[in-house]
């Protein structure tokens, strides 16, 4: 490389008319900028000893930036991981139903905050009230915009100065580096921590309330596990000792379940009903978890303290917008009518039956040639919920050279797809993803298996 070289690079302006004379006479907004870009990448080209682009070139470059800068940074994905409630992925998709309540309200104006027969300002909790009381058996319902900011609300309205007593068990990491203490502390509540981190029992926790207790504080462990030599106190029990001692009882249930999960092939995840019907005062669960809507956090419980947490001016920091509303009440509905199974698609993809995801994952190994076969593995639930669960499928399994930048080829492409790379090979599932969607997914296994031409040894 000369320096002669590098001033053989076409200046900024000739790359723009040469983009002019390719776009009718017009300089794209942002092309400028554009083309300095590739003006700069090709300089380094260059000095690494490549040669020197020409105007034409450079302006079909800076044309292919101008395309990328425009595309929307959220996209859609494929998920091919084997795990359901990819957090990383936007966790639950949701419903036909969802999709459909959130654009209709979308389009135009809604009645968001007014009451239609009283011709007056209305309340946007209302619209989720009932169905919360309907699905989940409790008094009362509020909703807001995730479970940390639920958790959050009710220690702050209910505990703020006071002591909130948590068995060391459960005194976690929720995800996002959030642990239970931080909340706690930014809610103004003194964190009470009691028994052990594998065993707690009901003399720890009568033990620590005093006059300044204002809760005890149950989390779930949808979010974690501890096995072997454990002891834990039954909700039930917890909730009489709360209601003799006339503190609260805050069940924190994370994923929030509605139905049984033992159907579907997993272990029983203790629902929000069970949690009502144990006499906790107030249940706390997410919306974009197992219940398969929305990012949300859903209070339900004891009328009179939801009353108290509606009309709390935090309340209105935390509440949710008209679309999150729209689409947790489709999917709430969905349960309320007992149509979960055939609307929700973490319900639906979970009873797939194991056939029919080993017949889908056969025609995506069939795509890739040579270089396809299926192996059995488990798809996790994922998402903070049902941790070390998972059910029995089939993936499609792609021995192809460089397994990690075979993944990366799959996650460049359109549509973006996001496999797994174990043992060398590249697996996808069918179990994570619509089915709908098997045809582009055939078609990229295809394309890629395609432009590798040699097949991993095995």
């Amino acid at each position: 490389m000369t320096s002669d070289e590098l001033r053989q690079l076409p200046a900024v302006e000739r790359v723009l008319a040469a983009m002019r004379a390719r776009d009718g006479g017009t300089s794209p907004l942002g092309a400028t900028d554009a083309v300095r870009t590739v003006i700069a990448a090709a300089r380094e080209a260059v000095k690494s000893g490549l040669a020197v682009p020409g105007a034409e070139e450079l302006a079909e470059a800076a044309l292919e930036e101008l395309a990328r800068a425009a595309r929307p940074s959220l996209r859609p994905v494929i998920n091919a991981s084997g795990v359901l409630l990819q957090t990383n992925l936007g966790r639950a998709p949701l419903s036909a139903q969802a999709i459909t309540a959130m654009a209709e309200v979308a389009r135009g104006y809604s009645n968001l905050e007014y009451d239609l027969e009283a011709g007056e300002r209305g309340s946007r909790h209302g619209h989720l009230r009932e169905l919360i009381r309907r699905t989940t058996g409790a008094e009362d319902g509020l909703a807001v915009n995730n479970n940390a900011a639920a958790l959050f609300l009710v220690l702050q309205h209910f505990a703020r100065g006071k002591e909130v007593i948590v068995s060391r068990g459960q005194a976690v990491e929720i995800g996002g580096g959030v642990r239970i203490p931080d909340i706690l502390a930014q809610s103004g509540a003194r964190l009470v921590e009691v028994g052990t981190t594998n065993r707690t029992y009901l003399r720890d926790y009568e033990a620590a309330i005093t006059p300044d207790a204002a809760a005890i504080l149950w989390v779930h462990s949808s979010n974690f596990r501890i096995i072997g030599f454990t002891a834990e106190v039954p909700t039930a029990e917890l909730a009489a000792l709360a209601a003799a001692r006339d503190i609260l009882l805050v069940d924190d249930l994370g994923s929030g379940c509605l139905v049984d999960s033992a159907p579907y092939g997993i272990d029983h995840e203790p629902t929000v009903q069970e949690s009502v019907r144990a006499g906790v005062d107030l249940s706390l669960f997410s919306g974009d978890k197992l219940l398969g809507g929305p990012q949300a956090g859903i209070i339900a419980g004891r009328a009179a303290l939801v009353e108290q947490l509606r009309r709390a001016p935090l309340t209105r920091a935390l509440r949710l917008d008209k679309l999150a509303i729209a689409a947790l009440s489709a999917t709430l509905l969905a349960y309320a009518q007992g149509r979960e199974r055939e609307e929700i698609p973490i319900w639906r993809m979970l009873a797939a039956p194991l056939e029919q995801v080993r017949s889908r994952a056969e025609h995506w190994a069939a795509a890739a040639g040579a270089a396809g076969s299926i192996v059995a593995a488990k798809t996790m639930v994922g998402g903070g919920s049902l941790p070390g669960e998972g059910v029995a499928t089939w993936c499609a399994a792609l021995a192809l050279p460089g397994a990690d930048e075979v993944a990366k080829e799959f996650r460049r492409g359109e549509p973006a797809i996001v496999p797994r790379v174990h043992d060398g090979r590249v697996l996808l599932d069918p179990r994570t993803v619509d089915a709908a969607s098997d045809g582009a997914v055939a078609r990229r296994i295809a394309a890629i298996a395609h432009s590798k031409h040699t097949v991993h040894p095995d």
